[in-house]
């Protein structure tokens, strides 16, 4: 089995590359898809948002209001960390479970890990490969504004509060540059996919 990372600044693409790595085989796990699971309206992780950040976070049916959250911790740095002190342990709790349920499975698996802010809280460092996935910064804007109604202020707020990307590739087994059109991308990624294949025999061989 092979763990490899999957991580890039916002609106960069992960994504697109991430459905195309399943497409080819790989397993994934999905960080974000887990934190809302977690936070689903009355579970402990609920809760404790609940108390730290107060009941305007929550939709009229319970359920958290994920842009007024994220205008929150996006505007103060010890609300981010707190709201990361609540998450990602149960995060990382959940992935390494599923990496495991996985491994016994299918001992040959590229197991995917999808998530944000792998290289900020330093779970890179557990993975057997990093890929990352890059965009212009217009790119990433435009996107924004697409997908979230996000205008350039608010967006620059956003990628201000996150690692820069250069730094991200600086530590990269692969880089994904998704600025060209979805078919280059595709095949990048399934370039990189058909790598981490061979990097999953090699290392079944040297055992």
């Amino acid at each position: 089995m092979l763990i490899v990372g999957l991580t890039g600044g916002v609106a960069s693409g992960k994504t697109t590359v991430s459905r195309v790595l399943k497409k080819e085989g790989a397993y994934i796990i999905d960080a974000d898809q887990m934190a809302r699971e977690l936070v689903r309206p009355h579970t402990p992780v609920w809760k404790e948002l609940v108390r730290a950040f107060g009941k305007d976070i929550l939709r009229k049916d319970g359920s958290i209001h994920r842009k007024k959250l994220a205008d929150i911790v996006f505007a103060d740095l010890r609300q981010r960390k707190l709201l990361n002190q609540i998450l990602h342990p149960r995060i990382r709790k959940e992935m390494m479970r599923r990496t495991k349920e996985i491994g016994r499975k299918d001992p040959e698996a590229v197991v995917v890990v999808d998530a944000p802010l792998l290289v900020e809280l330093g779970e890179h460092r557990k993975m057997d490969k990093l890929i990352v996935v890059t965009s212009t910064q217009a790119q990433r804007i435009e996107r924004l504004k697409k997908r979230d109604g996000i205008g350039p202020e608010e967006a620059q707020r956003i990628f201000s509060s996150q690692m820069p990307v250069e730094n991200k590739v600086k530590l990269a087994d692969f880089v994904i540059r998704n600025e060209g059109s979805f078919q280059e991308t595709r095949q990048k990624a399934r370039e990189v996919f058909q790598g981490l294949k061979k990097g999953v025999i090699h290392t079944k061989k040297k055992r």
